[in-house]
């Protein structure tokens, strides 16, 4: 009789873990994750010379209230993520932000990550893994942000290209 009712809870349990949080039905709840897949390649025009093969990843969390409804209610932080390989030794990263643009097309900073020439990433064997948080991310750009991620793509600019040196759009994964 014991293992039945071990059973049952186990079921009514498992029953209650409805894990819906997928990029077509993301969670009302929690933070809003997006990534891009980095590349010199995608910089508008793509990046030649000794920044051709630049390349890295990017997560971006996004920590906003929302309703019951998902809808974002306030502003709040992002934390970014930044993985950066394959540049030459003693790079500095002078800037990173989210754009405003479609895949091919160059737009403007849309929510600056604070990175600046002053205090830059220096990546002393061409790599980087860094974590940045803002806290002033406002309601409006979460709301842009969430409604087209694809619209909206991240870069990191270097002193050598200032306009860019790596870019991927964004996607949300949760």
């Amino acid at each position: 009789m014991k293992r039945v009712a071990i059973l049952m809870a186990v079921l009514a349990l498992a029953a209650g873990c409805d894990d819906n949080e997928t990029p077509t039905q993301p969670s009302n709840t929690g933070p809003i994750v997006f990534t891009a897949q980095l590349t010199a390649a995608n910089e508008v025009p793509p990046i030649t010379g000794a920044e051709a093969n630049a390349r890295g990843t990017v997560t971006i969390t996004f920590n906003v209230p929302r309703d019951t409804s998902g809808n974002i209610t306030g502003g709040g932080s992002a934390t970014f993520g930044i993985q950066l390989n394959s540049f030459p030794a003693g790079t500095p990263a002078i800037l990173a932000h989210i754009h405003t643009g479609a895949q091919g097309v160059a737009g403007g900073v849309f929510v600056n990550t604070g990175l600046s020439a002053a205090a830059p990433i220096v990546m002393g064997d061409g790599t980087a893994n860094q974590s940045i948080t803002i806290n002033n991310l406002t309601q409006e750009q979460a709301t842009q942000v969430v409604s087209n991620p694809a619209g909206h793509y991240f870069n990191v600019h270097t002193q050598l290209n200032p306009g860019g040196a790596v870019r991927g759009q964004l996607t949300r994964t949760q």
